[in-house]
Protein backbone atom coordinates (compact mmCIF):
# COMPACT_ATOMS: atom_id res chain seq x y z
CA UNK A 1 0.00 0.00 0.00
CA UNK A 2 2.43 2.61 0.94
CA UNK A 3 3.83 2.42 -2.75
CA UNK A 4 1.16 3.66 -4.58
CA UNK A 5 1.03 6.50 -2.46
CA UNK A 6 1.84 9.86 -4.61
CA UNK A 7 5.01 11.37 -3.66
CA UNK A 8 6.10 7.92 -2.10
CA UNK A 9 10.14 7.38 -2.01
CA UNK A 10 9.91 3.88 -3.37
CA UNK A 11 7.79 4.67 -6.39
CA UNK A 12 8.34 2.49 -9.57
CA UNK A 13 10.89 4.01 -12.60
CA UNK A 14 7.92 3.52 -14.88
CA UNK A 15 5.82 6.56 -12.81
CA UNK A 16 8.79 8.36 -12.74
CA UNK A 17 9.49 8.31 -16.63
CA UNK A 18 8.47 10.86 -19.05
CA UNK A 19 7.08 9.88 -21.94
CA UNK A 20 7.04 12.91 -23.98
CA UNK A 21 9.76 14.82 -25.64
CA UNK A 22 10.11 18.58 -24.69
CA UNK A 23 11.59 19.47 -28.02
CA UNK A 24 10.51 23.21 -27.80
CA UNK A 25 12.07 23.39 -24.48
CA UNK A 26 15.24 21.33 -25.47
CA UNK A 27 16.11 23.97 -28.15
CA UNK A 28 15.06 27.23 -26.08
CA UNK A 29 17.70 26.11 -23.47
CA UNK A 30 20.52 24.86 -25.72
CA UNK A 31 20.13 28.16 -27.55
CA UNK A 32 20.07 30.07 -24.42
CA UNK A 33 23.09 28.34 -23.46
CA UNK A 34 24.77 28.64 -26.75
CA UNK A 35 23.94 32.68 -26.31
CA UNK A 36 24.94 33.23 -22.83
CA UNK A 37 29.05 31.40 -23.83
CA UNK A 38 28.76 33.69 -26.88
CA UNK A 39 28.11 36.80 -24.79
CA UNK A 40 31.10 35.52 -22.19
CA UNK A 41 33.22 35.12 -24.87
CA UNK A 42 32.68 38.42 -26.85
CA UNK A 43 31.88 40.78 -24.32
CA UNK A 44 34.88 39.89 -21.90
CA UNK A 45 36.95 38.04 -23.82
CA UNK A 46 37.53 39.93 -26.89
CA UNK A 47 37.07 43.87 -26.10
CA UNK A 48 37.02 44.71 -29.38
CA UNK A 49 33.66 42.59 -30.25
CA UNK A 50 31.85 44.36 -27.57
CA UNK A 51 29.16 45.80 -29.63
CA UNK A 52 28.42 42.61 -31.14
CA UNK A 53 28.88 40.37 -27.36
CA UNK A 54 25.85 43.20 -25.64
CA UNK A 55 23.73 42.69 -28.53
CA UNK A 56 24.25 38.75 -27.65
CA UNK A 57 24.08 39.49 -24.19
CA UNK A 58 20.89 41.50 -24.45
CA UNK A 59 19.16 38.84 -26.88
CA UNK A 60 20.25 35.77 -25.00
CA UNK A 61 19.77 37.15 -21.07
CA UNK A 62 15.74 37.55 -22.01
CA UNK A 63 15.22 33.68 -24.18
CA UNK A 64 16.78 32.30 -21.37
CA UNK A 65 14.62 33.79 -18.73
CA UNK A 66 11.85 32.57 -20.91
CA UNK A 67 13.34 28.96 -21.38
CA UNK A 68 13.38 29.08 -17.76
CA UNK A 69 9.86 29.99 -17.39
CA UNK A 70 8.58 26.93 -19.48
CA UNK A 71 11.76 24.26 -18.81
CA UNK A 72 10.24 20.96 -18.09
CA UNK A 73 13.35 19.08 -16.33
CA UNK A 74 16.62 19.80 -14.87
CA UNK A 75 18.97 19.34 -17.34
CA UNK A 76 16.93 22.11 -19.32
CA UNK A 77 17.23 24.23 -16.14
CA UNK A 78 20.57 23.84 -15.71
CA UNK A 79 21.72 25.31 -18.96
CA UNK A 80 19.58 28.20 -18.87
CA UNK A 81 21.22 29.37 -15.80
CA UNK A 82 24.23 28.93 -17.47
CA UNK A 83 22.90 30.98 -20.60
CA UNK A 84 21.70 33.37 -18.04
CA UNK A 85 24.48 34.32 -15.93
CA UNK A 86 26.90 33.91 -19.00
CA UNK A 87 24.43 36.05 -20.62
CA UNK A 88 24.60 39.01 -17.89
CA UNK A 89 28.27 38.50 -17.60
CA UNK A 90 29.28 38.98 -20.78
CA UNK A 91 26.99 41.86 -21.21
CA UNK A 92 28.57 43.64 -18.33
CA UNK A 93 31.85 42.92 -19.92
CA UNK A 94 30.51 44.73 -23.03
CA UNK A 95 29.63 47.74 -21.38
CA UNK A 96 32.59 48.06 -19.54
CA UNK A 97 34.70 47.78 -22.99
CA UNK A 98 32.35 50.13 -24.36
CA UNK A 99 28.87 48.86 -24.99
CA UNK A 100 26.78 50.30 -28.05
CA UNK A 101 29.32 52.58 -29.34
CA UNK A 102 30.99 51.48 -32.94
Amino acid sequence: MPDQVAGSRHATAESRAEPESHRLQDVLAVAAFTLGIAALVLGGGIPSAHFVGLVVGVIGLPLALVSQMISATTNERWLNVIGMVGSFVGAGFAISHGGFSL
